[in-house]
């Protein structure tokens, strides 16, 4: 391992880790320097000891701002004595696209007077009657102007995320069953499956691990992430066995992330703003459902859980969702085109991450076949919007040794896999 480290130089690390988050080690560079101006100040201004007092403020000061918990950023990285910096990949915050709603403008801006939704209806006579009526246009003209899910013969069940709504699709499947359900899907699978399936201990339904493995005999439901969450591949269903239920989850189904070839065609798709535009703070998602019994149901377990979904965010939603619309416009410039824009964003820091990881030796990353976007009209690779690297060679602990770079990560472990993989959630950070 020594001679691995050696091997694979500080220069290598730093081309790796800017490559991954050019924004993060640029953040990093301003805060210093920041610290560094207001030390100088306080060097010329007070005297000797109240400047030892000063700079212990600014420094404490910095460090909190810098570093809040679930920030991309921590100075300790863990360990009480390690004050250097560290580039947290773990947890994602889809804030890459900010710079674009910035330009935006008030285009997006929503006035909502103090009045208004002080009733938990939306629409009484809809099947999902908290959904508010312009949240469901909006959601159906984006469909169609994408080119990425079929609406017509469809319901629109709205969730605070998507999350949320893959819990109502549980219940919806499962809640008259006479035997609890197996909840699988293939190997790599997205790392919060296996605890959001088994969280509440449900007698109606359980984890059953890689679909790819799973031999037992009853009825299951399985997950299609597609393009899949974590390694960017299109997904198939693998199990294709008689009692089985599918639930495609096509949240990263958007042609900045990967070739939109037709209209997704399932019995029930989830969708969410979080990805598709990357307003997380919304929590707004999406499903689109086929049977309207299905449907019910999940409008009766959000109904159970919360009541309906906050009607201020669906506002916003709807209001951002147009504008995103109005962007794929003929008369709209390519850089006004939201989705042109956050394309060409995510092929640069595919570009730059694939010259790292080839310099490096030690690393690798899939390969992707090219694919006919209806949207864009061309030809191109997917560009996930997180990079699945795998260590080779003699490093059988990829996050460990990344880790000992200053570089976090999430496990293969997490997806089901060798431990030789790593989640980076690099392309979900501004």
């Amino acid at each position: 391992m020594e001679n691995l480290r050696s091997l694979f130089s500080p220069r290598h690390m730093l081309v790796l880790s800017v490559a991954l988050n050019v924004s993060l080690v640029l953040k990093i560079i301003r805060q210093r320097k920041n610290i560094r101006e207001k030390v100088s100040r306080v060097s010329m201004e007070k005297p000797k000891d109240a400047q030892i007092a000063e700079e212990s403020q600014i420094e404490a000061s910095s460090n909190q701002n810098m570093h809040p918990t679930l920030s991309p950023l921590n100075v300790n990285g863990g360990d009480a004595d390690d004050r250097r910096n560290v580039i947290n990949l773990d947890h994602g915050d889809p804030t890459m696209y900010e710079r674009y709603w910035q330009e935006m403008g008030d285009k997006t801006t929503v006035v909502i007077p103090g009045w208004q939704f002080t009733s938990y209806f939306s629409d009484a006579g809809n099947l999902c009657w908290f959904l508010e009526p312009e949240l469901a246009k909006e959601i159906v003209r984006l469909h169609k102007v994408v080119g990425n899910a079929i609406t017509e013969g469809r319901h629109i069940v709205v969730g605070t995320g998507s999350s949320q709504l893959f819990l109502a699709a549980l219940y919806a499947f499962t809640d008259d069953a006479s035997e609890p359900f197996s909840v699988v899907s293939a190997a790599p699978y997205y790392s919060s499956y296996p605890a959001a399936t088994d969280c509440l201990k449900s007698g109606l339904y359980k984890w059953g691990g890689d679909a790819r493995n799973f031999t037992k005999t009853g009825p299951y439901i399985e997950l299609v992430t597609s393009p899949n969450n974590p390694d960017g591949f299109v997904r198939k269903s693998v199990v294709n066995r008689r009692g089985g239920i599918l639930v495609h989850d096509l949240a990263y189904y958007w042609p900045q992330y990967t070739p939109i070839t037709s209209a997704a065609d399932y019995e029930l798709m989830l969708f969410t703003v979080s990805k598709s535009t990357g307003h997380a703070g919304m929590r707004i998602g999406w499903a689109l459902v086929k049977d309207p019994l299905i449907a019910k149901k999940m409008v009766k377990y959000i109904e159970l859980s919360t009541i309906g979904v906050s009607k201020d965010s669906q506002l916003r939603a709807a209001k951002v969702l147009k504008v995103v619309s109005d962007s794929c416009g003929i008369a709209a410039r390519p850089r006004e085109n939201f989705f042109t824009y956050c394309h060409l964003l995510m092929a640069e820091r595919w570009k730059l991450l694939r010259e790292a990881v080839k310099q490096s030796g030690i690393f690798s990353l899939p390969e992707f076949e090219p694919g006919f976007c209806n949207f864009f009209q061309c030809l191109f690779e997917p560009l996930p919007a997180f990079a699945w690297l795998k260590c080779e060679g003699v490093i059988e602990d990829c996050e460990s040794f990344l880790k000992s770079h200053n570089i976090w990560t999430r496990s293969g472990r997490h997806f089901g896999v060798s431990p030789s993989y790593v989640r980076d959630l690099c392309f979900q950070i501004g």
